[in-house]
């Protein structure tokens, strides 16, 4: 493949982070999302969480209904289980037999609907041993919650003291570091072997590879640049670049695509989270393109999130052009509006719709 083609014929990719929500605004959520991906890994962060199998099959019937509605048929939801407390060895063994993809840690209070997470990884040990005995994946939410930390330094301060102690006591266990955004990270996840398995993948999210802190203050306070774990300096968005577009199967697409209203977010406390749904692939080619990677493309988008969870690669394509595509200010989200990543402006790929 050219370093500079015109248009990229794909195998179609999936979305290995996505938040959907609930409700009226999740029929908007997942239109943009299937015309572009043919699987997800759904967030489990609703109010109340979706900590069971019961919990976890009754929105897999929602979603399934919002589709339905849609007449989409060729998009597949993977469902997650937020880790709790309190969560059971016995609910690890019902989420496996039910097909469930993994199960989720958030620190308490580390982001949106968090706070019913785990305050301290003593209380799951019985279940991440059961999680490492049957192959069940935990994606982690990598940043420290105590307040004396800065910020800026919560994703390097976890990896020390929270990351790398969990894979010493349980070398087998899949973990997926989700939304990476700093150069400790990559490093990380690029170098760790324990006992000479490689157990952990990472995903990247298209505003952590286009945009640094800046982007967060250019001109005033921009809300919609706005997300958690927060955009860092420009050494860490190129050391990020330099992973997604490096090969290495460790590194896979996660957009953490997050919805929130127009209104939430232009607020005195507004959410944390970008809203790549609409436009994401054009704004992953616009990454490698400028790394002149696009022959690394189809292995970080499409290969390598199915290879690390152990499922089938899709076999159907996709085909990006090198066509301007003019990004809306607003879309609609329920009875509300939403602002996208990189509302008004143009960017230089589209996807060509069947």
């Amino acid at each position: 493949m050219s370093n500079s083609p015109t248009q990229i014929e794909l195998i179609q990719p999936d979305d290995w982070h996505l938040h959907i929500r609930d409700g009226a605004v999740m029929k908007d959520v997942l239109a943009d999302t299937a015309r572009q991906f043919a699987r997800a890994i759904i967030m489990p962060n609703l109010k109340p969480p979706v900590t069971t199998v019961g919990l976890a099959k009754a929105y897999k019937a929602r979603i399934q209904a919002n589709l339905n509605a849609l007449g989409i048929s060729a998009f597949t939801p993977l469902m997650i289980l937020y880790l709790t407390d309190t969560t059971s060895v016995d609910e690890v063994r019902k989420a496996k037999d039910a097909g469930i993809a993994g199960f989720k840690l958030y620190p308490a209070g580390a982001t949106t609907n968090s706070d019913a997470g785990v305050s301290d990884l003593k209380h799951c040990h019985a279940v991440l041993e059961e999680m490492q005995s049957v192959g069940m994946p935990l994606l982690v939410h990598g940043e420290v919650t105590s307040p004396e930390i800065d910020i800026f330094d919560r994703e390097a301060v976890f990896i020390d003291s929270v990351l790398e102690p969990l894979r010493q006591h349980f070398p087998e266990l899949k973990v997926v570091f989700e939304h990476l955004t700093t150069k400790q990270a990559a490093h990380y996840v690029r170098d760790a072997i324990i006992g000479g398995k490689n157990t952990i993948a990472a995903t990247i999210t298209p505003q952590h590879l286009l945009m640094n802190r800046n982007a967060i203050f250019s001109g005033g306070i921009r809300p919609h640049n706005y997300c958690l774990p927060v955009l860092k300096r420009e050494e860490h968005r190129v050391a990020l670049l330099e992973a997604a577009t490096s090969g290495n199967p460790r590194f896979f697409l996660g957009t953490d695509s997050a919805p929130h209203a127009k209104g939430a977010k232009e607020t005195a406390c507004g959410c944390a989270g970008c809203y790549s749904a609409f436009n994401a692939l054009g704004l992953y080619a616009e990454a490698f393109e400028s790394q002149g990677k696009f022959d690394k493309l189809e292995g970080f988008a499409s290969f390598f999130g199915p290879d690390f969870y152990s499922l089938p690669r899709n076999t159907q394509k996709i085909t990006l052009v090198k066509q301007a595509q003019n990004i809306p200010a607003e879309l609609p989200l329920g009875d509300a509006t939403i602002v996208p990543l990189r509302a008004g402006e143009t960017i230089a790929w589209s996807l060509v719709e069947n």
